[in-house]
Protein backbone atom coordinates (compact mmCIF):
# COMPACT_ATOMS: atom_id res chain seq x y z
CA UNK A 1 0.00 0.00 0.00
CA UNK A 2 1.42 3.38 -1.05
CA UNK A 3 2.11 5.98 1.63
CA UNK A 4 -0.60 8.60 1.94
CA UNK A 5 0.35 11.96 0.47
CA UNK A 6 0.60 14.85 2.98
CA UNK A 7 -2.37 17.20 2.96
CA UNK A 8 -0.17 20.30 2.84
CA UNK A 9 2.82 21.21 0.70
CA UNK A 10 3.73 23.82 3.31
CA UNK A 11 2.61 24.18 6.90
CA UNK A 12 3.77 26.95 9.23
CA UNK A 13 2.72 26.63 12.86
CA UNK A 14 3.29 29.45 15.34
CA UNK A 15 6.27 30.65 13.30
CA UNK A 16 8.16 33.51 14.99
CA UNK A 17 11.31 35.34 13.95
CA UNK A 18 12.51 38.18 16.16
CA UNK A 19 14.78 41.07 15.26
CA UNK A 20 15.74 44.02 17.43
CA UNK A 21 13.06 46.28 15.96
CA UNK A 22 10.68 43.84 14.28
CA UNK A 23 8.93 40.56 15.08
CA UNK A 24 7.39 38.26 12.51
CA UNK A 25 4.48 36.21 13.75
CA UNK A 26 3.27 34.12 15.19
CA UNK A 27 2.35 32.93 11.69
CA UNK A 28 0.01 30.01 11.00
CA UNK A 29 -0.21 29.21 7.32
CA UNK A 30 -1.10 26.12 5.26
CA UNK A 31 -0.66 25.69 1.53
CA UNK A 32 -2.15 22.75 -0.35
CA UNK A 33 -0.66 21.22 -3.51
CA UNK A 34 -1.94 22.90 -6.66
CA UNK A 35 -2.75 26.23 -4.95
CA UNK A 36 -1.11 29.55 -5.86
CA UNK A 37 -1.07 31.74 -2.76
CA UNK A 38 -0.19 35.42 -3.11
CA UNK A 39 1.62 37.01 -0.17
CA UNK A 40 0.73 40.71 -0.13
CA UNK A 41 2.01 43.47 2.13
CA UNK A 42 3.90 46.77 2.20
CA UNK A 43 7.67 47.02 2.51
CA UNK A 44 8.74 45.84 5.95
CA UNK A 45 5.62 43.73 6.52
CA UNK A 46 7.65 40.51 6.82
CA UNK A 47 7.12 38.86 3.42
CA UNK A 48 10.81 38.20 2.72
CA UNK A 49 11.41 37.15 6.33
CA UNK A 50 8.56 34.63 6.03
CA UNK A 51 10.09 33.09 2.91
CA UNK A 52 13.68 33.14 4.19
CA UNK A 53 12.61 31.49 7.44
CA UNK A 54 10.60 28.88 5.55
CA UNK A 55 13.61 27.74 3.50
CA UNK A 56 16.07 27.93 6.37
CA UNK A 57 18.04 30.99 5.33
CA UNK A 58 16.96 32.44 8.66
CA UNK A 59 16.52 30.37 11.83
CA UNK A 60 13.10 30.81 13.39
CA UNK A 61 12.85 31.56 17.10
CA UNK A 62 9.63 29.64 17.72
CA UNK A 63 7.14 27.44 15.92
CA UNK A 64 7.69 24.93 13.15
CA UNK A 65 7.99 24.63 9.37
CA UNK A 66 6.87 21.48 7.55
CA UNK A 67 7.43 20.76 3.86
CA UNK A 68 5.19 17.93 2.62
CA UNK A 69 4.81 16.68 6.17
CA UNK A 70 8.53 16.80 7.01
CA UNK A 71 9.87 19.25 9.55
CA UNK A 72 12.74 21.25 8.08
CA UNK A 73 16.07 20.01 9.40
CA UNK A 74 19.40 21.70 8.65
CA UNK A 75 21.18 18.35 9.13
CA UNK A 76 18.98 16.46 6.65
CA UNK A 77 18.56 18.40 3.40
CA UNK A 78 16.27 15.85 1.71
CA UNK A 79 13.23 18.09 2.35
CA UNK A 80 14.77 20.59 -0.09
CA UNK A 81 14.58 18.24 -3.09
CA UNK A 82 10.93 19.10 -3.77
CA UNK A 83 11.19 22.87 -3.38
CA UNK A 84 12.62 25.81 -5.30
CA UNK A 85 13.18 29.31 -4.02
CA UNK A 86 13.80 32.51 -5.94
CA UNK A 87 14.60 35.38 -3.61
CA UNK A 88 14.80 39.10 -4.23
CA UNK A 89 18.59 38.81 -4.56
CA UNK A 90 20.30 36.41 -6.95
CA UNK A 91 23.63 34.83 -6.07
CA UNK A 92 25.82 33.11 -8.64
CA UNK A 93 29.44 32.27 -9.29
CA UNK A 94 30.07 35.60 -10.97
CA UNK A 95 32.91 34.51 -13.27
CA UNK A 96 31.06 31.43 -14.45
CA UNK A 97 28.64 31.43 -17.35
CA UNK A 98 24.95 30.87 -16.84
CA UNK A 99 25.36 27.31 -18.10
CA UNK A 100 28.22 26.63 -15.67
CA UNK A 101 26.09 27.91 -12.81
CA UNK A 102 23.26 25.60 -13.83
CA UNK A 103 25.66 22.64 -14.11
CA UNK A 104 26.79 23.31 -10.54
CA UNK A 105 23.16 23.34 -9.38
CA UNK A 106 21.83 20.33 -11.30
CA UNK A 107 23.44 17.51 -9.25
CA UNK A 108 21.57 18.60 -6.12
CA UNK A 109 18.19 17.70 -7.68
CA UNK A 110 17.34 14.13 -8.73
CA UNK A 111 14.53 15.39 -10.98
CA UNK A 112 16.65 17.96 -12.85
CA UNK A 113 15.84 18.15 -16.59
CA UNK A 114 18.25 19.73 -19.06
CA UNK A 115 15.50 19.70 -21.67
CA UNK A 116 13.44 21.82 -19.31
CA UNK A 117 16.34 24.16 -18.51
CA UNK A 118 17.15 24.76 -22.18
CA UNK A 119 13.48 25.22 -23.07
CA UNK A 120 13.05 27.87 -20.36
CA UNK A 121 16.26 29.67 -21.33
CA UNK A 122 14.98 29.88 -24.89
CA UNK A 123 11.57 31.14 -23.83
CA UNK A 124 13.17 33.78 -21.58
CA UNK A 125 15.66 34.73 -24.34
CA UNK A 126 18.51 34.10 -21.91
CA UNK A 127 22.06 33.69 -23.23
CA UNK A 128 23.57 30.93 -21.06
CA UNK A 129 27.05 31.57 -22.48
CA UNK A 130 27.41 34.93 -20.75
CA UNK A 131 29.17 35.21 -17.41
CA UNK A 132 26.88 35.94 -14.52
CA UNK A 133 28.72 39.17 -13.71
CA UNK A 134 27.81 40.52 -17.15
CA UNK A 135 24.11 39.77 -16.87
CA UNK A 136 21.66 42.61 -16.32
CA UNK A 137 19.33 42.53 -13.30
CA UNK A 138 16.55 41.16 -15.47
CA UNK A 139 18.73 38.43 -16.96
CA UNK A 140 19.97 37.45 -13.49
CA UNK A 141 16.32 37.01 -12.50
CA UNK A 142 15.79 34.85 -15.61
CA UNK A 143 18.75 32.63 -14.73
CA UNK A 144 17.43 32.20 -11.19
CA UNK A 145 14.01 31.23 -12.56
CA UNK A 146 15.51 28.67 -14.94
CA UNK A 147 17.41 27.13 -12.04
CA UNK A 148 14.28 27.06 -9.91
CA UNK A 149 11.96 25.50 -12.49
CA UNK A 150 14.30 23.03 -14.22
CA UNK A 151 13.79 20.29 -11.62
CA UNK A 152 9.97 20.45 -11.59
CA UNK A 153 9.59 21.55 -7.95
CA UNK A 154 6.46 20.56 -6.07
CA UNK A 155 6.66 23.70 -3.94
CA UNK A 156 7.75 26.97 -5.52
CA UNK A 157 8.58 29.93 -3.26
CA UNK A 158 8.93 33.24 -5.07
CA UNK A 159 9.95 36.62 -3.64
CA UNK A 160 9.46 39.42 -6.19
CA UNK A 161 10.42 36.98 -9.01
CA UNK A 162 9.49 39.31 -11.87
CA UNK A 163 11.46 42.28 -10.56
CA UNK A 164 13.66 43.62 -13.35
CA UNK A 165 11.93 41.68 -16.11
CA UNK A 166 10.69 43.58 -19.13
CA UNK A 167 6.95 43.29 -19.89
CA UNK A 168 7.40 40.65 -22.60
CA UNK A 169 9.53 38.33 -20.46
CA UNK A 170 7.28 38.95 -17.44
CA UNK A 171 4.33 37.81 -19.52
CA UNK A 172 6.28 34.72 -20.62
CA UNK A 173 7.21 33.96 -17.02
CA UNK A 174 3.58 34.22 -15.92
CA UNK A 175 2.62 31.90 -18.78
CA UNK A 176 5.12 29.35 -17.44
CA UNK A 177 3.68 29.67 -13.92
CA UNK A 178 0.19 29.26 -15.32
CA UNK A 179 1.27 26.05 -17.07
CA UNK A 180 2.86 24.78 -13.86
CA UNK A 181 -0.32 25.54 -11.93
CA UNK A 182 -2.54 23.94 -14.58
CA UNK A 183 -0.99 20.54 -13.82
CA UNK A 184 -2.53 20.85 -10.37
CA UNK A 185 0.20 19.34 -8.19
CA UNK A 186 2.62 22.26 -7.63
CA UNK A 187 2.03 24.68 -4.77
CA UNK A 188 3.23 28.26 -5.21
CA UNK A 189 3.79 30.93 -2.57
CA UNK A 190 4.28 34.18 -4.46
CA UNK A 191 5.31 37.45 -2.81
CA UNK A 192 5.22 40.52 -5.01
CA UNK A 193 4.40 44.23 -5.18
CA UNK A 194 3.10 43.79 -8.74
CA UNK A 195 -0.49 42.95 -7.92
CA UNK A 196 -1.41 42.56 -11.59
CA UNK A 197 0.74 39.40 -11.51
CA UNK A 198 -1.13 38.15 -8.45
CA UNK A 199 -4.46 38.93 -10.12
CA UNK A 200 -3.53 36.75 -13.06
CA UNK A 201 -2.34 33.59 -11.33
CA UNK A 202 -3.26 33.54 -7.61
CA UNK A 203 -6.06 31.43 -6.15
CA UNK A 204 -5.90 33.01 -2.70
CA UNK A 205 -4.31 36.05 -1.08
CA UNK A 206 -2.72 36.43 2.33
CA UNK A 207 -2.35 40.00 3.59
CA UNK A 208 0.59 40.64 5.90
CA UNK A 209 1.05 43.82 7.94
CA UNK A 210 3.60 44.52 10.68
CA UNK A 211 4.58 40.87 10.84
CA UNK A 212 1.03 39.56 11.27
CA UNK A 213 -1.47 37.94 8.92
CA UNK A 214 -4.53 40.17 8.91
CA UNK A 215 -6.62 38.37 6.28
CA UNK A 216 -6.61 35.33 4.01
CA UNK A 217 -9.22 35.22 1.27
CA UNK A 218 -9.89 33.64 -2.11
CA UNK A 219 -9.00 36.16 -4.82
CA UNK A 220 -12.31 35.64 -6.65
CA UNK A 221 -14.27 36.26 -3.45
CA UNK A 222 -12.56 39.62 -3.01
CA UNK A 223 -13.24 40.63 -6.60
CA UNK A 224 -16.86 39.48 -6.37
CA UNK A 225 -17.74 41.25 -3.11
CA UNK A 226 -15.71 44.48 -2.93
CA UNK A 227 -17.05 47.63 -4.62
CA UNK A 228 -16.64 51.39 -4.60
CA UNK A 229 -20.04 53.01 -4.02
CA UNK A 230 -21.16 56.62 -4.21
CA UNK A 231 -24.54 58.09 -3.24
CA UNK A 232 -26.21 61.36 -2.26
CA UNK A 233 -28.22 62.38 0.79
CA UNK A 234 -28.65 65.38 3.06
CA UNK A 235 -28.67 63.11 6.12
CA UNK A 236 -25.58 62.57 8.25
CA UNK A 237 -24.63 58.91 7.88
CA UNK A 238 -21.78 57.32 9.83
CA UNK A 239 -22.36 53.56 9.57
CA UNK A 240 -23.52 51.42 6.65
CA UNK A 241 -23.60 47.64 6.42
CA UNK A 242 -20.53 46.30 4.62
CA UNK A 243 -18.79 49.67 4.36
CA UNK A 244 -15.17 49.74 5.57
CA UNK A 245 -14.33 53.32 4.57
CA UNK A 246 -16.65 56.31 4.15
CA UNK A 247 -15.95 59.86 2.98
CA UNK A 248 -18.38 62.78 2.74
CA UNK A 249 -18.20 65.86 0.51
CA UNK A 250 -21.29 67.99 1.05
CA UNK A 251 -24.28 65.82 0.22
CA UNK A 252 -22.13 63.31 -1.69
CA UNK A 253 -20.74 60.19 -0.05
CA UNK A 254 -17.99 57.88 -1.30
CA UNK A 255 -17.61 54.44 0.22
CA UNK A 256 -15.57 51.27 -0.09
CA UNK A 257 -17.58 48.14 0.69
CA UNK A 258 -16.41 44.60 1.36
CA UNK A 259 -19.99 43.34 0.89
CA UNK A 260 -21.58 45.54 -1.72
CA UNK A 261 -24.90 43.69 -1.80
CA UNK A 262 -25.42 44.30 1.92
CA UNK A 263 -24.37 47.91 1.41
CA UNK A 264 -26.76 48.57 -1.46
CA UNK A 265 -29.61 46.93 0.44
CA UNK A 266 -28.94 49.14 3.45
CA UNK A 267 -28.68 52.27 1.29
CA UNK A 268 -32.06 51.49 -0.29
CA UNK A 269 -33.54 51.19 3.20
CA UNK A 270 -32.05 54.61 4.03
CA UNK A 271 -33.66 56.00 0.84
CA UNK A 272 -30.53 57.76 -0.38
CA UNK A 273 -30.27 58.92 -3.97
CA UNK A 274 -28.00 58.42 -6.97
CA UNK A 275 -26.43 55.14 -5.90
CA UNK A 276 -23.50 54.29 -8.17
CA UNK A 277 -21.59 50.99 -7.87
CA UNK A 278 -18.15 50.54 -9.44
CA UNK A 279 -15.88 47.50 -9.63
CA UNK A 280 -12.55 47.67 -7.80
CA UNK A 281 -9.15 46.45 -8.97
CA UNK A 282 -7.24 44.00 -6.80
CA UNK A 283 -4.75 46.85 -6.19
CA UNK A 284 -7.48 49.08 -4.74
CA UNK A 285 -8.88 46.25 -2.63
CA UNK A 286 -5.41 45.48 -1.27
CA UNK A 287 -4.85 49.12 -0.31
CA UNK A 288 -8.05 49.16 1.74
CA UNK A 289 -7.25 45.89 3.49
CA UNK A 290 -3.67 46.87 4.29
CA UNK A 291 -4.86 50.21 5.69
CA UNK A 292 -6.78 48.18 8.23
CA UNK A 293 -10.18 48.70 6.63
CA UNK A 294 -11.45 45.16 7.16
Amino acid sequence: MADAQPEFALSLRGLVKRFRDFTLGPIDLDLKPGVVLGLVGPNGAGKTTTLNTTVGLLKHDAGSVEIFGKKTNPYDPSWKFDIAYVGDEHYFYEYWSGMQNLKALAPFYPTWSWDRANELAKRFELDLKKRARRLSKGNRAKLALVGALAHYPKLLLLDEPSSGLDPIVRSEFLDVLWEVNEKGDTAVLYSTHILSDIHRIADELVFLREGKIILRKAKDDLIDTWRQISFSTEAAITAINGVVSLKREGNNYFAFSSDFQATVEHLNELKVGNIQVSAMSIDDIAVQILRGNV
